[in-house]
């Protein structure tokens, strides 16, 4: 019989009580037990509802308070020594590591300044990991026994689990090495670590635990040779002890045939694979799993909300069960449902005919099980049969198809996606216009979204304010952050975006082709949570989006005020995307919505505008090869398309966050300025890749995801180091990303600090 697996469940709860439970005890309002018992409680929650869905493998140990690949740093020890020497308890330990931590010191603690580790994409995701950074004095060792704990909360209720790990070789190979220790290959402390694994997985056999998953989707990226051998090393290890549980080793996002030689033979119970995004694998990974290994089919897909199609899912399962039997297939969620919101049912709002498209993670639990029920052979025609009536009402919707977008890009052609003059003409035509000192200073965008701004939006999403009302409250929040910014004597402003509830559905709520929900909430990081837009039909602008308040903003102030919007790959990358038509075409749509929003912003006066692409990286196919050679193309393309129509003079800007970038494709691009996440990096052949770049460039200096207040003397050191390499000509003095989500007393001291450190060089550099 084939069984139906999950493989991790998302971790915020479906009001987000993890989020609230988590700043509450940030900002001192609760108690470490009260942050406790809300995670226990979210986790049981969680167990109970698979085991109601009829989940036959339900994951534990996918819970988490800020990030799973940090949870594993603390449990190994890979705890860089600037973390150790405050006494923190382990859950301060482990939020300081992940979000930095600056407190003052009181008559019972000592005053504590750390900044976080490095925040960096899971993959092609928008989850951020913190990379695991391996110091010198690295010692590893277990702290505590979280996975055991977790495993033995659901035995109590009841319910038997697979704990799941971040398997040992994608932690070590997605980690990097710390500044005093550059020489290090991650992967070579594989000895060390593998004993420490040994351990844990024999506590948990010891628990009663029979299986476990072990995480290793580096296997769908391009592994040097020391990478597989290590695969081969640590698994042919694991099967040499001991006392372990089976081992299921799962990959996802994409294909891992280029690296099946690494899994031959490997002493494991089974294999996952996503077969969602690498359908065509199948045949390669039937033929090269043992006899005895069963074999996890994700079907069911983690990362997008759209209804599974029960029937072709069968299908594709019925080629593994033909081939191996139906006891050693599984059907599975394609990864953790991590990626998608919690629950369908929380959106009363959304229309009936769309809400019919779509599933949540609680609504992908019973498409697993029930696949594999059919599979089986057992009677699930109802199901069939309203599944097979929705996909095909979707196939036929009003709300999908626009001839006239169709038409419009086709017609997309080189002109279109051309600046009429290369950047040094542009330069010097744009120098004489915004007449910028050395080292011009700027933010990203956003200012602090205060409580204010979130109950006059609330007052107004529910009519409570006029619409004039609400246009003079925000208008007023503009004028607060212009006259700041001219206060600390900022050179180029923003208008604070008090306006936008998010960078990406802000846009999307006017833009024709969007559907938006109420409570579907995916977690990004931490206690940061976004609410992805649903592509469901062909994009297009039907008015102005942003002029109104750019042109308020400009009309308030003399000095230039950036005009603020969301590039296409960004607003592609941060929605659920359609899964019937390809993601270049919904990128091109969304480029000449942007493009018509670019175009009457400088027609209104808006001589610098900002056209967002901190997705541009994630969006990178995971291999090398035609396929990301095309997205380069493409994805660069899209970006002038929405930005070319502008005259000489108009400068263009963009910016990129928490990414590892490469110059020649942001060079692509040919905006006019770039800003680029920059604080957590402490590698120089990061700046050094961008020597040679031919535009200007500001490196991101201070963390907006953290409290702490850099001072001025630190902002000096970090500009001193990029100018040993960076010509100072092209270098612009910025934060890492926008201030939505900080407090205006650090905003105004943290860039208070950045400026006066600007003047600092502008004076070193007189003459």
């Amino acid at each position: 019989m084939v069984q139906s697996a999950v493989l991790g469940f998302p971790r915020i709860g479906p009001n987000r009580e993890l989020k609230k439970a988590t700043e509450a005890y940030w900002n001192g309002k609760t108690s470490v037990e009260d942050l406790l018992k809300v995670g226990k409680e979210i986790r049981e929650q969680n167990w109970k509802l698979q085991k109601q869905a009829g989940v036959d493998i339900i994951a534990s140990n996918d819970f988490s308070f800020y990030d799973q690949v940090l949870d594993l740093s603390v449990l190994f020890n890979v705890i860089p020594e600037r973390y150790t020497k405050y006494n923190l308890a382990q859950l301060d330990v482990l939020f300081a590591m992940g979000r930095g931590l600056q407190r003052k010191a009181t008559d019972s603690e000592p005053a504590v300044d750390v900044t976080a580790l490095e925040m960096v994409k899971w993959f092609d995701s928008n989850y951020h990991y913190v990379r695991p950074t391996f110091g010198k004095n690295l010692t590893f060792k277990l702290n505590g026994q979280k996975p055991v704990d977790e495993f033995l909360e659901a035995k109590a209720l009841g319910i038997q689990t697979r704990p799941v790990l971040v398997g040992p070789v994608s932690y070590l190979h997605l980690g990097k090495a710390d500044k005093d220790n550059l020489e290090l290959d991650p992967i070579s402390l594989l000895d060390q670590l593998l004993p420490l694994y040994t351990e844990i997985l024999q506590k948990l056999a010891a628990a009663g635990a029979t299986e476990v998953q072990l995480d290793e989707p580096t296997l769908v990226l391009d592994l040097p040779a020391n990478v597989q051998a290590a695969v081969k090393k640590a698994y042919t290890y694991f099967g040499q002890q001991s006392g372990l549980p089976k081992i299921t080793l799962a990959s996802y996002f994409g294909t891992a045939v280029p690296n099946l030689d690494a899994l031959k033979g490997l002493p494991v119970a089974g294999f996952h694979f996503d077969f969602v995004r690498a359908p065509e694998q199948i045949n390669d990974v039937i033929a090269a799993i043992g006899a005895n290994q069963t074999l996890s089919v994700g079907i069911v897909d983690g990362r997008n909300i759209w209804k599974n199609n029960f029937a072709k899912s069968t299908e594709f399962v019925n080629q593994a069960v033909a081939k191996l039997g139906a006891d050693r297939v599984v059907v599975a969620t394609s990864s953790s449902l991590l990626h998608t919101p919690v629950d369908l049912e929380n959106e009363a709002k959304l229309n009936p005919e769309l809400k019919n498209y779509f599933s949540f993670a609680t609504q992908k639990l019973g498409e697993v099980v029930t696949i594999a029920k059919n599979v089986s052979g057992q009677d699930v025609s109802a199901a069939l049969k309203a599944n097979a009536e929705a996909i095909a009402a979707r196939a036929n919707s009003s709300f999908i198809n626009d001839q006239a977008v169709k038409d419009r890009v086709a017609s997309i052609d080189a002109k279109m996606s051309t600046r009429a003059a290369p950047f040094p003409q542009r330069l010097e035509e744009q120098k004489p216009v915004f007449k910028l000192p050395l080292f011009p200073t700027t933010t990203i965008g956003s200012f602090p979204q205060t409580k204010d701004i979130r109950i006059n939006r609330n007052k107004f999403n529910k009519g409570q304010l006029s619409a004039e009302e609400y246009e003079k409250f925000i208008n007023s929040e503009i004028e607060r952050v212009i006259r700041f910014q001219e206060e600390i004597d900022l050179d180029v402003l923003v208008h604070g975006e008090p306006e936008r509830n998010d960078m990406v559905q802000y846009f999307g709520e006017q833009l024709k082709g969007y559907a938006f929900t109420t409570n579907g909430w995916v977690q990004s990081y931490g206690s940061r949570y976004v609410r992805p837009p649903i592509i469901v039909g062909d994009l297009s602008r039907p008015k102005a989006m942003s002029v109104k308040e750019s042109v308020y903003a400009q009309s308030i102030t003399k000095k230039h005020v950036k005009g603020m919007l969301t590039g296409p790959i960004t607003c592609l990358r941060w929605s659920f995307p359609r899964d019937d038509i390809d993601q270049q075409t919904q990128a091109y749509q969304l480029a000449l919505a942007l493009r018509d929003e670019v175009n009457d912003l400088e027609a209104a006066g808006i001589k610098i505008i900002q056209v967002d692409e901190p997705a541009i990286r994630e969006g990178l196919p995971l291999r090398a090869g035609a396929e990301r050679s095309a997205y380069q193309v493409w994805a660069a393309e899209a970006f002038r398309v929405a930005t070319s129509g502008v005259s000489n003079k108009t400068q263009i800007h963009s910016h990129f966050c928490y990414s590892d970038l490469d110059p020649n494709h942001i060079k692509a691009l040919d905006a006019d300025v770039v800003s680029i996440e920059f604080s957590k990096k402490d590698d120089a052949n990061y700046i050094a890749e961008f020597k040679d770049y031919p535009n200007h460039i500001g490196l991101g200096l201070f963390d907006i995801h953290s409290p702490r207040v850099p001072s001025k003397e630190e902002f000096i050191s970090k500009i001193d180091t990029i100018l040993k390499t960076y010509p100072a000509e092209k270098f612009w003095v910025n934060p890492d990303c926008g201030l939505k989500t900080r407090g205006w007393e650090e905003t105004r001291l943290s860039l208070t600090h950045m400026v006066e450190a600007a003047k600092y060089f502008r004076e070193q550099y007189k003459n």
